[in-house]
């Protein structure tokens, strides 16, 4: 049931709601916007009805656009969401200390909101909060490596894996996750319509917002070569299920360092395609 439901009292049939469904499933030859039992599997589950209501007379999937924010007066302003895409920096310095639980479920949340293939909204997110767990994973994750290297198991073009290891086991030198407190590993189910795109678009989103929470976050590529087909079985540890694909994944944590200004990339590389 999708429950979808009018306001009478807000509603003032402007049509909106019907023009912007994706799916084409809002009646609007009936007194107030409506759609069909039977034509309700056709939807799309992504309340852009609800968000066009200029009203907020609509509900759907039990929404109550009073909970929702508003977005007149409400948009951050271009130039700083500029200076924050620019200024984003790949921190590898991290405080020895936890972020609170809290602060954690709101990156969360708000990364939960990123768009996906079909807005399907199947990405998992594998999330170590606490540093003290992240220290066992990191010593498991180490050792693990440390076997495959003893071993040979190697993969042809994978011999700076051994480099990475020596650092550890000799300097306690973290090159995998960079001494992070804090860990999330974003998958989705292989058979998704756009899986691993999926996985970056919500890591894209949820650093963008860390960092303009004062969170530092670092791409973990090592650390994905290491779940993904190095040390497998640390799938199980992370929850991870056989039939997921690994997206990337992503440390965290408190900065122990602080970036004063944006960089100057030199000029995009663009083609302006025209007829």
């Amino acid at each position: 049931m999708l429950k979808f439901s009018i306001d009478k009292q807000k509603c003032t049939k402007c049509g909106f709601c019907a023009n912007d469904c994706l799916a084409g499933i809002i009646n609007m030859n009936t007194a107030y916007p409506a759609i069909a039992a039977k034509q309700e599997v056709s939807c799309f589950k992504c309340q852009h009805c609800l968000a066009i209501c200029p009203t907020g007379a609509i509900s759907i999937l039990g929404k109550n656009p009073e909970n929702s924010q508003p977005l007149k007066e409400n948009l951050p302003d271009p130039d700083r969401i500029e200076t924050l895409i620019k200024g984003r920096r790949s921190v590898r310095q991290y405080r020895d200390e936890n972020l609170a639980p809290e602060l954690i479920q709101r990156l969360l949340d708000v990364a939960w909101h990123a768009p996906t293939g079909r807005n399907a909204r199947r990405v998992m997110f594998s999330v170590i909060n606490d540093k003290e767990a992240m220290a066992r994973f990191r010593e498991e994750a180490m050792q693990g490596l440390m076997r495959v290297v003893r071993e040979n198991r190697l993969p042809a073009g994978m011999k700076f894996v051994a480099e990475l290891v020596s650092l550890w086991e000799e300097h306690r030198v973290d090159t995998v996750f960079r001494g992070a407190p804090h860990l999330i590993v974003a998958s989705a189910p292989k058979v998704g319509a756009t899986p691993e795109a999926d996985c970056l678009i919500a890591l894209s989103y949820f650093e963008l917002f860390a960092q303009s929470l004062g969170v530092g976050t670092v791409w973990g590529g090592i650390a994905k070569l290491t779940f993904n087909d190095l040390v497998p079985e640390l799938r199980k540890t992370l929850g991870i299920p056989d039939k997921h694909l690994i997206g990337y994944a992503m440390a965290f944590g408190k900065p122990a360092v602080i970036y004063h200004r944006t960089v100057e990339q030199e000029k995009a590389s663009i083609v302006y395609v025209v007829k």
